[in-house]
């Protein structure tokens, strides 16, 4: 059985760059999620590394050279964080999304939609991948990443008008 779930969401600074942050944002509410946290950050290098290495360990599952092209992607402008909630969050919000790589993306996701490069062009030019969003992966990774950015004071649990029906 499904349940209510909290994931965390990153607009890239990518997102912020081409000031598209709001239509990502409504996507995520018209499907259904609200929002529980949400703050706009500017993270060093040693809060990235424990969020892409000490939770997601990128650099064990990708090697050293995509890790350092995401911190540099990452760290380039400010990024907007979000705590979303909603019946099975963290598997929905993953399909709103679409796959890390934006060219393998379904139509209708947000990837699909917004982004378009291919693992293998950012390679062959060595450029990090800007594919707009960062979805937790899991449940686990989800309350880790949202640990470690959010504290409680800035989670807020309330009733939105659209979850009537699923508490």
């Amino acid at each position: 059985m499904s349940k209510v779930q909290r994931t965390l969401v990153v607009l890239k600074p990518d997102t912020i760059g081409r000031s598209i942050s709001g239509e990502i944002i409504s996507r995520f509410e018209r499907a259904g999620l609200h929002i529980a946290g949400i703050k706009m950050v500017k993270p060093d290098k040693e809060f990235l590394y424990h969020h892409y290495e000490t939770i997601g360990q990128m650099i064990s599952r990708r090697g050293q050279k995509p890790f350092d092209m995401v911190i540099s992607l990452m760290t380039k402008l400010p990024v907007i964080a979000i705590v979303l909630e909603g019946v099975a969050a963290v598997e929905y919000v993953r399909k709103l999304v679409g796959a890390t790589e934006p060219k393998a993306a379904a139509p209708g996701t947000i990837r699909w939609d917004y982004a378009h490069m291919s693992f293998g062009y950012a390679d062959a030019a060595n450029v990090g991948v800007p594919n707009l969003v960062h979805a937790s992966g899991n449940e686990e990774e989800a309350e880790k990443e949202i640990k470690h950015r959010f504290n409680e004071e800035e989670i807020f649990v309330y009733n939105p008008l659209n979850h009537a029906f699923t508490r």
